[in-house]
């Protein structure tokens, strides 16, 4: 089963120098239909104009991923973290039994655009931890390549939950076939471009929430840039 949530209908708060939507409900947006999915929670898509960010606030018990599409995103963290997050990177920060960071756009010019993930994590109080990794994004043109896994791995970011996240970029044309073993579920976002899922169609900001089928079946209309989470 193929479920579509299209980007359109997402939750979204716009307070000028953030726009954000949101696939699942967050904040003051709330759908009781829309409360995740497995241990996927959250997938917030944020614009922050320049010089503008978030300021010091604290999380618990929540695996956090953020993924820069365009600019760049700094972070500070009350573990003394501090680093900037560009296109071509990856950041995992597991908040666990308790962690204050602050998110800013140190641009003067050019807005970010970020996603911003939350996943459950495997059990609670879990030591707060931070992790950030360059992608090799040669391995993800035509192709799924990991980029958080909660298995060890040289390449991805470590989550501490049954969840594997990749990313592919496709050129028009391009084809993939995912399998999916039996008994997961997965999420797919489309993070521009679009293309087709098993006969559906999925544009920039669209998601699916796939359950028992065991082949996923992607065709590439133009230009693409996807996210697959792979679910326990």
């Amino acid at each position: 089963m193929i479920a579509i949530r299209k980007g359109s209908e997402r939750g979204f708060s716009n307070l000028g120098w953030l726009d954000s939507r949101h696939t699942f409900s967050f904040a003051d947006y709330y759908d009781p239909e829309q409360m995740g999915f497995h241990q996927l929670r959250v997938i917030n898509e944020d614009r922050v104009q320049p010089g503008r960010g978030f300021p010091p606030h604290s999380h618990r018990d929540m695996e956090i991923i953020t993924y820069v599409v365009d600019g760049a995103l700094e972070h500070k963290d009350s573990l003394g973290n501090g680093s900037i997050i560009r296109p071509g990177e990856v950041q995992r920060m597991s908040a666990g039994r308790g962690i204050t960071h602050s998110e800013f756009n140190p641009s003067g010019t050019e807005p970010v655009h970020f996603l911003q993930i939350w996943i459950l994590p495997e059990a609670p109080g879990l030591s707060p931890s931070y992790e950030q990794k360059p992608i090799d994004l040669s391995s993800a043109y035509g192709h799924f390549h990991l980029l958080a896994s909660g298995q060890s791995s040289q390449d991805a970011v470590k989550v501490h939950q049954d969840a594997d996240i990749s990313v592919a970029i496709l050129k028009g044309g391009h084809k993939l076939l995912h399998r999916l073993r039996s008994g997961r579920g997965a999420w797919l976002q489309i993070v521009r471009g679009e293309v087709t899922l098993n006969a559906f169609t999925l544009s920039a900001g669209d998601g699916a929430a796939i359950s028992a089928e065991l082949v996923l079946k992607i065709e590439a209309a133009q230009g693409s840039e996807l996210l697959l989470f792979d679910l326990g």
